[in-house]
């Protein structure tokens, strides 16, 4: 990032922390005694502060909050920084607006612990009170007074633990966004109304794609006709590009013995993630009535793919000249994401990694991973993701931390090659020291979307871990036994978390080779349903997906039903057609109908499916 760059992000950020004093300033001259101020941020996309107020406050009183915030910021207040020292800032945070606040207490507490000065910020002159005034404990950095603050909104109001601990009291949390002009403001408005369009949750429900069942299970999506279909034409892709690339398939299983994890150290280093053990060999009455079992056995829903694919190559011996495997698995794992941290299909606890592990020798290493880089970019570009849409993070150990697995040598070297091929390949990348994982630096593959947000799909990982735990081997040129390198590689990330992607990318409105039903045969009446059946049946003989709607409505409530479906391709069936070997063709997002030769659009469609077309 470039020093402008940094220079705008502070300015921004000390603005947004500005409004959030100001917006808080405005709480207490409306509510005075009646809340009181916990703590809040400035955020990436604004700002957030949390009351715990005796009154009910909601959207609602928005309006007259914005006009005394507007206010505020007209009165021009300086904002003056003082450091104070913890009991200064005790005695100052017992009286007026302040007294018996227990979060400023707690704050100051964890200040004292630190043995750090009492950092706060002052609205207007020093040492009067609301309304005139109003100081709190802030580390900063804010903007000069409150006129700078140009433009600002209250976005949305929501529950939170104090801490994020259920335990702890629920407070009444504000979110709002601030900006250096309007302009900026009303373009940030009109992405979140254009996010607000493409929510892959929305969408889901609207064309009938997947929705999540209470009953089922939070985190586990249920994929209906239409979405299920998505799926498959998008893992058919999958799979038949990485037999195109060299690769072998292989399935395991959804459950493994404990054993298997705690030898892959998931069981010591990740159980809080993972499902808790089932125990196989024990009957509900035996264990009700306390009977002693013979060896039980014990298993783990798995949480990654890996130790399986690990085994499967311990089965054998290995030579070098073997190398390298490839093992690709479109695998469902399950992991115990926290309630609240779950999001639609973006954040979910059971899905399917599509994994694969390369088991290479390090003379191979450098070109192995050229492949794979060429590979992500390739599956980007087949879904209409552009090179300068995707962003790349280097993740390297932290100099002097003493967590990772492996060695010196092999952390040098994977770290050096990794930087070199993302250089060789003209990878927008930026480095992250201390980002990677304990066990095995990495390549972190973002792409944006059509509104510019960032979703971590690919990575493309070392593994120093595995490889030891289960003291994998192969024979080398000498006839003697060396460590293989472990490449761990994901090109969606996950099915889930990508089709969540493509469906806000494409606003719901697939192309054509993506799109669950690519044209919708409509019969004008009763005595056209039989024409229309049969043209169905002919494209199908083309591969071609198709619906016939024979239903007893009007064509004009059909043709707004495909539309609302965002099908490509609409065909209107009367009298005429009938008896034509023409075809009226209305496309998804335009009135006009075209005329078109059937053999001639059957052969179009074919060959922009083909083509991976965006357009139509």
């Amino acid at each position: 990032m470039s020093n402008s760059n940094h220079n705008n992000q502070d300015k921004l950020w000390a603005l947004r922390h500005s409004a959030e004093h100001v917006l808080t300033m405005a709480m207490y001259r409306l509510w005075g005694n009646k809340i009181k101020a916990a703590m809040g941020p400035a955020t990436a996309d604004g700002f957030y502060f949390d009351f715990d107020s005796e009154e009910k406050i909601s959207e609602a009183d928005f309006s007259k909050i914005e006009t005394e915030m507007a206010k505020i910021i007209k009165e021009d207040l300086p904002i003056t920084h003082e450091e104070m020292t913890v009991k200064e800032a005790r005695d100052f945070f017992s009286h007026n607006i302040y007294q018996d606040n227990e979060y400023k207490h707690e704050w100051l507490d964890e200040i004292e612990t630190r043995g750090e000065k009492v950092s706060v910020y002052w609205l207007g002159e020093k040492g009067k009170d609301i309304p005139e005034t109003f100081v709190d404990i802030c580390s900063g950095p804010h903007v000069k007074s409150t006129r700078e603050i140009k433009a600002f909104k209250l976005m949305k109001i929501a529950g939170a633990y104090w801490h994020g601990d259920e335990k702890n009291k629920m407070l009444t949390r504000i979110y709002g966004t601030a900006f250096e002009s309007k302009q900026e403001l009303a373009d940030y408005l009109h992405l979140i109304e254009e996010a607000e369009k493409r929510d892959h949750r929305k969408l889901g429900k609207e064309l009938d794609l997947f929705h999540i069942d209470e009953m089922v299970g939070l985190g586990l999506p249920l994929w209906h006709p239409k979405g299920a279909l998505l799926w498959r034409i998008v893992e058919d892709f999958w799979y038949k590009e990485h037999l195109k690339n060299g690769y072998d398939l292989v399935r395991t299983p959804h459950i493994g013995n404990k054993t298997l994890w705690e030898t892959s150290g998931h069981w010591g280093f990740y159980n809080e993630s993972m499902y808790s053990p089932i125990e196989a060999g024990q009957s509900l009455s035996e264990s009700q009535n306390k009977e002693k079992v013979k060896e039980p056995e014990t298993y783990l829903l798995k949480p990654m793919n890996c130790p399986f694919h690990v085994r499967i190559y311990k089965n054998n011996l290995h030579s070098y000249r073997e190398l390298p495997m490839r093992w690709a698995e479109c695998g469902t794992v399950y992991r115990f994401e926290k309630k609240g941290e779950l999001s639609g299909l973006t954040r979910v606890r059971g899905f399917t990694q599509d994994d694969a592990h390369i088991i290479c020798r390090a003379d191979q290493v450098e070109e192995e991973l050229k492949k794979v880089i060429d590979f992500i970019l390739f599956i980007y570009q087949a879904f209409g993701f552009k090179p300068d849409d995707v962003k790349v993070y280097l993740s390297v150990r932290e100099p002097g931390n003493n967590k990772y697995a492996g060695t010196d040598d092999g952390w040098k070297f994977t770290e050096s090659v990794l930087e070199k091929v993302a250089q060789e390949k003209k990878l927008d990348y930026q480095k992250d020291v201390g980002g990677a994982v304990f066990y095995g630096p990495k390549l972190d593959f973002k792409v944006k979307d059509a509104l510019g947000r960032e979703w971590q799909c690919s990575t493309l990982q070392f593994d120093f871990n595995l490889p030891s735990r289960f003291e994998m081997k192969f024979t080398n040129a000498k006839g003697e036994e060396e460590a293989p390198y472990m490449l761990h590689r994901a090109l969606f990330g996950s099915f889930e978390r990508f089709m969540g992607v493509l469906i806000e990318q494409y606003a719901g409105a697939f192309p054509l080779w993506l799109s669950p039903v690519q044209l919708v045969v409509i019969s004008v009446g009763s005595t056209h349903a039989e024409h229309c059946h049969k043209l169905a049946t002919e494209f199908r003989e083309h591969d071609l997906r198709v619906e016939v709607w024979d239903e007893n409505e009007t064509v004009g409530n059909k043709i707004r039903k495909a539309a609302k479906e965002k099908i490509p391709y609409m065909l209107v069936i009367g009298d005429k057609e009938m008896q034509s070997e023409k075809l009226q063709v209305r496309k998804r997002g335009e009135q006009a109908v075209t005329e078109v030769d059937k053999q001639e659009f059957i052969q179009r469609i074919k060959d922009l499916a083909r083509q991976r077309s965006l357009s139509l």
